[in-house]
């Protein structure tokens, strides 16, 4: 049986490859938020957002879709979420919001397709968690094509030089969009 170290050196060492936008991106979303709302505990979820690269229209990306889901309580998550979802095959880790080890932590769940691919990475996150900023980013993302094409143009570069680190593609990602979210979340929460 895998270790919790080699399955998330497994993880992290898997291919980085932007693809082209697909304008199935959105319907394979609402194909997983269905799924998940069909077969989780209904008391413990209350929404369910497609965010990330592959919520932006023409935007290249990893061909995965990113799905924040929140949840009532993470450690009922633990307990009623994460076995059910790991019986179906998904990849489960109880993740770190920030570093190697800070909390607070959250659930987080790969799919994949029947060839081992990822296809949807799922965050389960409470209200109050710092993540949902996200979707500050990706409305701005939406509505400044420029930035979002800076932001591809940065994550072809990143993917080229790590073709297989996922964790340096995901932290050479970081300025940016910090500093992207803070200027969508001036831009948002004063209109």
């Amino acid at each position: 049986m895998e270790s919790l170290e080699e399955k998330i050196s497994r993880v992290t060492q898997e291919d980085v490859s932007i693809v082209p936008y697909n304008p199935d991106w959105p319907r394979m979303f609402e194909q997983e938020k269905q799924h998940l709302l069909n077969c989780l505990p209904h008391a413990l979820i209350r929404r369910i957002e497609h965010f990330g690269s592959t919520a932006i229209p023409n935007l290249s990306a990893k061909p995965i879709i990113d799905v924040l889901v929140e949840v009532a309580s993470l450690e009922e998550t633990k307990k009623k979420i994460a076995p059910v979802l790991e019986s179906q095959g998904y990849d489960y880790f109880w993740r770190p919001s920030f570093g190697d080890d800070i909390p607070p932590f959250y659930a987080w769940f790969i799919k994949r397709d029947a060839k081992g691919n990822r296809t949807h990475h799922i965050h389960m996150v409470e209200r109050d968690f710092e993540q949902w900023d996200r979707l500050f980013f990706r409305d701005y993302l939406i509505e400044y094509r420029d930035v979002a094409r800076k932001y591809q143009d940065l994550k072809l570069r990143l993917a080229k030089d790590y073709p297989n680190d996922r964790i340096a593609y995901t932290n050479g990602k970081t300025e940016f969009i910090v500093r992207i979210t803070e200027i969508a979340k001036r831009r948002y929460k004063s209109a």
